[in-house]
C-alpha cells in the first residue's frame, strides 16, 4: 500500500483464448524471484501492446475420487503497492494448487517483470482493473475468484462495481463475471484518507513510522522498519531481507497517482448481487486498522474475518497458512 499518509489523498458470448508466451527476455528486476516447482512465468499481451507478467501454477490432480472430476474456479491474484506476482507465488500458489485450483498471479504494469507504461505512474483503478479483466477474458474459460491484497483489493472492489452497475443498467461490459472475491488486508472503499486521519490523531508515532516507511520508502533500506510495516515480529530477519529486496525491485513506478485516486473515491456502491465476498484482515496489521477492515465488511454486507498472529503481508508472513486455510474453507463453501 503505497504512501499511506499522503493526504492528497459486452462480454462476447464466445471467449477467444489467446495463448500466453513464456517470458524469455532479461529480467527487469535485478533481484529476480526464482520460480518454485510447477510454476511458470508467462506474458499476457494487453490491447495496448504492453505485456504483463503472470506466474501460473496449475492444480494438482486430486487423489480423492469424489473430487477428481470436480471443476473448481481458477484463482486470480492481484498484488498491492511495492509487490508483484512473486508475493503470491512464494506460499499461496503452491498451497491452493495442491488444493485443486488453477492459480494465476498477475504483475500489474510497471511492477515486477511487467512492462512499464508511458508516464510517471503505472495506472489507475480503471486501467489496472481493465488489465485484469482482459487477462481473464482471453485466457480463462471459467469465472474465477479474484484475490486482492492491500491496494490490489481496492482494484478488485472497482472491478466488482463495474460488473454489477453495468449489468444493472443492461450495458455491455468488458468485465467478465467472477465466481467470488477475497479482499486481503484491503484498502477500504473510501481509500486511505480515513486511515490517515485516524493514525494522525490516535497513533502519532505509528503515523510517523508508516509515513517514513511507505511515503519516504524507508522500508527499502531499514530492515526493522520493513519488518514492523509488513511482517510479524517473529519473522526471521533473513526472510525479511529477501522480501525487502524483492519489494524494492518490484515497483519501478508508483502504482497510482494518489491525488487522482483519492479524488475518484469512494468506490461506486454495489447493488445487491450474488457475488460472494470474503473480507479478510490481520490482527497485527500495521497499515489497515480494525475500522478500515470493518468499513470494507459493511460495504459488502459481510462480517469480516480477522486472523490472529499475522501482519499486513499475510501471504508472506511466517504464519501464512492461517490466512490461506480461512480462504480455502470459504472457497469450499462456494460450492454449497
Amino acid at each position: 500500500m503505497a504512501s499511506l499518509l499522503y493526504l492528497h489523498t459486452t462480454l462476447p458470448n464466445k471467449m477467444t483464448v489467446k495463448p500466453l508466451a513464456v517470458l524469455n527476455k532479461a529480467h527487469k528486476m535485478r533481484v529476480p524471484f526464482e520460480l518454485k516447482q510447477g510454476q511458470t512465468r508467462v506474458s499476457h499481451q494487453l490491447p495496448s501492446g504492453l505485456n504483463i507478467e503472470v506466474i501460473e501454477q496449475k492444480s494438482v490432480t486430486s487423489k480423492d475420487p469424489d473430487k477428481k472430476n470436480e471443476k473448481r474456479p481458477p484463482l486470480v491474484f492481484v498484488h498491492g503497492s511495492y509487490h508483484a506476482a512473486w508475493c503470491w507465488a512464494e506460499h499461496w500458489l503452491p498451497f491452493f494448487a495442491d488444493s485443486g485450483f488453477d492459480c494465476y498471479a498477475v504483475s500489474l504494469l510497471g511492477q515486477g517483470e511487467s512492462d512499464a507504461p508511458p508516464g510517471t505512474v503505472a495506472g489507475s483503478l480503471q486501467t489496472h482493473a481493465g488489465d485484469v479483466a482482459d487477462f481473464i477474458q482471453k485466457n480463462l474459460s471459467l469465472p474465477p475468484v479474484l484475490l486482492g491484497h492491500s491496494f490490489g483489493g481496492l482494484i478488485i472492489q472497482y472491478y466488482i462495481a463495474r460488473i454489477r452497475n453495468e449489468k444493472m443498467l443492461e450495458m455491455e461490459t468488458p468485465y467478465p463475471e467472477i465466481a467470488g472475491a477475497v479482499l486481503v488486508c484491503s484498502v477500504p472503499p473510501s481509500g486511505n484518507s480515513g486511515l490517515v486521519w485516524r493514525y494522525l490523531f490516535t497513533k502519532p508515532i505509528a503515523a510517523f513510522k508508516v509515513t517514513r516507511s511507505l511515503a519516504a520508502k524507508a522500508f527499502q533500506t531499514d530492515l526493522s522498519l520493513c519488518k514492523e510495516t509488513f511482517f510479524s515480529s517473529s519473522m526471521e530477519d533473513h526472510l525479511v531481507l529477501r522480501y525487502q529486496e524483492l519489494m524494492k525491485e518490484s515497483s519501478r513506478m508508483p502504482l497510482f497517482d494518489l491525488r487522482k485516486l483519492n479524488a475518484s473515491l469512494p468506490v461506486p456502491s454495489v447493488p445487491k448481487s450474488s457475488i460472494k465476498v470474503l473480507v479478510l484482515g490481520a490482527k497485527d496489521d500495521f497499515i489497515v486498522d480494525a475500522q478500515g477492515l470493518s468499513e470494507t465488511g459493511s460495504f459488502y454486507g459481510v462480517l469480516p474475518v480477522c486472523v490472529e498472529g499475522v501482519a499486513h503481508d499475510m501471504m508472506l508472513d511466517c504464519s501464512w497458512e492461517k490466512g490461506a486455510s480461512v480462504i480455502l474453507s470459504w472457497l469450499d463453501g462456494l460450492r454449497r
